[in-house]
């Protein structure tokens, strides 16, 4: 099974392929792609996803060499690569997608953290785009290497394909914490209570915002904002959180 899929009172997806140091091929991303498409209809409040073993979370696209003799397959005549649409596929999961990083990651491996909402990993963790280094650069990833660290980070880590730790990815903001590798469960246990905590259909209605207004300009993004803010004011979830402030109680979501 290359994705374990399992129920924790949350879905946790486990790339499972340690041998490969859970390298990314077609299968997988494929495999991982449905999970996260299956998961908008489901009741699961959050999506944890990580790797198999203790040695790396993701190490990036598997470097098989493939029947031309190319290091890997880029598949020029495919317009949707198996990899950009699984990071599409997270792109539109409503739930929030929390990394449980549990070793280092890689060039792919990268990318996945950074199209996940939360990041969470164990302080001995690598990370890097080796890419330069086998003659490609990378470039599906770099959107959401963008869109997480800061400009000059992710330019010069490209560049010269330097490798960071544990630390440099939790100041530059790749990771919300850091922790031993004893402490990761718990402190990804406490990340899932603080999100159980809050109203899952506003956290849905958020998530599609914060999506939506990505591209948009300030303005455009602010209309969007605007014309959201009744719709969201109008749920059970909304009604039934006003109504637990006023009685100084704990909402009880309905997901509504």
């Amino acid at each position: 099974m290359i994705v374990r899929s399992e129920v924790r009172g949350d879905l946790w997806l486990t790339i499972n392929r340690p041998d490969r140091r859970n390298a990314l091929n077609r299968e997988t991303s494929e495999a991982l792609a449905a999970e996260f498409r299956a998961a908008n209809a489901s009741s699961y409040r959050a999506v944890v996803l990580t790797g198999a073993g203790d040695r790396a979370f993701c190490a990036g696209g598997d470097l098989q060499p493939t029947a031309d003799g190319s290091p890997f397959s880029i598949e020029p005549d495919q317009p949707h690569h198996f990899f950009a649409e699984l990071l599409r596929a997270m792109d539109a999961c409503l739930l929030p997608i929390v990394a449980r990083v549990n070793g280092s990651a890689f060039g792919g491996g990268l990318g996945l953290i950074c199209a996940c909402d939360i990041a969470v990993g164990v302080d001995t963790a690598k990370f890097g785009t080796p890419e330069a280094k086998v003659g490609v650069f990378p470039f599906m990833i770099m959107p959401y290497l963008l869109r997480v660290m800061p400009y000059r980070d992710v330019v010069a880590m490209a560049l010269t394909a330097e490798t960071m730790t544990a630390e440099r990815a939790f100041s530059n903001g790749l990771l919300q914490q850091t922790c031993t590798a004893d402490e990761l469960d718990s402190v990804v246990a406490n990340w899932l209570d603080k999100i159980r905590a809050c109203s899952p259909t506003a956290l849905r209605l958020g998530k599609h915002a914060i999506r939506s207004t990505a591209a948009l300009s300030s303005a455009d993004a602010l209309n969007l904002m605007q014309a959201l803010l009744p719709l969201s004011a109008l749920t059970q979830d909304a009604k039934e959180g006003l109504k637990a402030f006023g009685e100084k109680r704990t909402p009880a979501w309905s997901g509504q």
